[in-house]
């Protein structure tokens, strides 16, 4: 029964949470208006699409748990989901993955145009960082906080971070690669946005380094087990439940856990990092349920 009541608080508290970002992104993206107007709407048509929210849920948790309680968090919010949701964009383009669809709706440039996909994912990534900026401006701002939280956010969305694993996966495509570079890719290109969200809202909320280092090394975990368990789903799941098309990474002849190791090994690799990812959670004070269960999800999700 006990766990009957948890699984229910906690799926209560993920949809409220859900529902406070939705908000809080609506408030943040640019009005769809002047000569420009297409690319508000390509923008905010990219960022409706739904999703998890995991990111900017993960920032405020670990801003939660690292005693923040200002709003100085949610211009960061904002900004990492929009950093994610270019990232999305550009993917699904024909020079990449070439997907039409995406969480169960037309994808961004099979609805504007490829060029305007190209140009939404442009404007979502710069409008991130203007939007982070106004973390400045808060009352309850520290400036070398919001200076540092800046830099992690760059650092990770960039060359170092899931950018650079963005290029090493489209150079490994139709290639065999190595384990040691599949982990690179996952490590940044997964991995890395993951990172920035629980740093920055450790940052944010004026924790030391240590637990900050402590946050980056269970989101590193966290971010590779989430990505193979994509890989999992692309091969057992349906293009109805996941929202997109499977079997995606067989056609684009790329190289994955599940091909790697095989079925069973990638679900208990998923499975270890999620583990190990909660044991160092727990060793941090104080304790976060929610966050916990949250880390916990990711290991069955279905789509």
């Amino acid at each position: 029964m006990n766990c009957e009541k948890n699984e229910r608080m906690f799926q209560n508290g993920l949809e409220e949470r859900r529902e406070r970002i939705e908000e809080l992104l609506k408030e943040y993206l640019p009005e769809a208006t002047g000569p420009q107007q297409v690319i508000m709407e390509a923008m905010e048509y990219s960022m409706m699409a739904g999703g998890k929210r995991l990111r900017p849920m993960l920032m405020q948790e670990a801003y939660r748990l690292c005693g923040g309680r200002g709003k100085v968090i949610e211009p960061f919010m904002a900004a990492i989901e929009m950093i994610h949701t270019y990232s999305l964009v550009h993917d699904d383009l024909p020079a990449m993955d070439n997907d039409e669809y995406r969480r169960n709706r037309k994808t961004t440039h099979i609805v504007y145009g490829e060029d305007m996909g190209i140009l939404a994912g442009d404007a979502l990534l710069n409008y991130a960082f203007e939007t982070a900026c106004r973390a400045f401006d808060m009352e309850d701002a520290d400036a070398g906080s919001v200076g540092k939280a800046l830099r992690i956010l760059a650092g990770k969305a960039g060359i170092y971070g899931m950018v650079g694993g963005q290029v090493v996966d489209v150079r490994s495509t139709g290639k065999q690669i190595s384990g040691d570079t599949l982990d690179f890719i996952y490590r940044l290109k997964t991995g890395a946005l993951i990172e920035a969200s629980l740093m920055t809202g450790a940052v944010l909320a004026g924790a030391p380094q240590r637990q900050i280092d402590a946050l980056e090394s269970i989101a590193g975990k966290v971010g590779m087990a989430f990505q193979i368990r994509d890989d999992i789903l692309d091969v057992e799941s349906t293009p109805e439940v996941l929202g997109k098309p499977t079997h995606s990474d067989e056609k684009n002849q790329k190289t994955t856990y599940v091909t790697w190791k095989g079925m069973e090994r990638a679900k208990e690799e998923a499975e270890r990092l999620s583990r190990e990812a909660i044991r160092e959670l727990r060793e941090l004070q104080p304790q976060d349920p929610f966050l916990e269960m949250l880390l916990e999800s990711l290991i069955y999700r279905k789509k």
